[in-house]
């Protein structure tokens, strides 16, 4: 199955620290990912979608900097499995904080894709009051 790995920067004016709990706990996610994010044992989590589940393990956190969430049984053969990675970088001379996404997934029109992602961050910049 042909797969699209999608990436956009959004500037956001929250700091790093103000903004890794949105995109690294259930509570912070289902405020703008997803209708309802639950946690799971052993790294795992709950993706909630038009009353679809998606489970998700977090494959990698760094404090204040950024999370991807594997999600299983999305791949044939067990090792191409969608995932979506959030970083956080910080623009050292104009001190912007900046959210870059990482969108792999079976979705190959990346129009699609921009608007969804698009819609998304305008709700996040809503939440952080950016």
């Amino acid at each position: 199955m042909e797969k699209l790995k999608f990436v956009a920067e959004y500037e956001l004016r929250a700091s790093p620290k103000m903004l890794f709990p949105y995109i690294s706990t259930a509570s912070g996610l289902s405020q703008w990912f997803a209708s309802k994010v639950n946690t799971l044992p052993e790294q795992r989590f709950d993706f909630q979608w038009d009353n679809e589940s998606h489970i998700a393990r977090q494959v990698s956190m760094r404090q204040n900097k950024g999370v991807r969430f594997e999600f299983l049984d999305t791949a044939e053969n067990g090792s191409d499995n969608n995932y979506v990675d959030f970083r956080v970088d910080q623009s050292e001379l104009t001190q912007s904080t900046f959210l870059r996404v990482t969108d792999y997934s079976s979705t190959t029109d990346e129009d699609e894709l921009k608007d969804l992602w698009d819609g998304l961050m305008d709700k996040l910049k809503e939440i952080v009051g950016s």
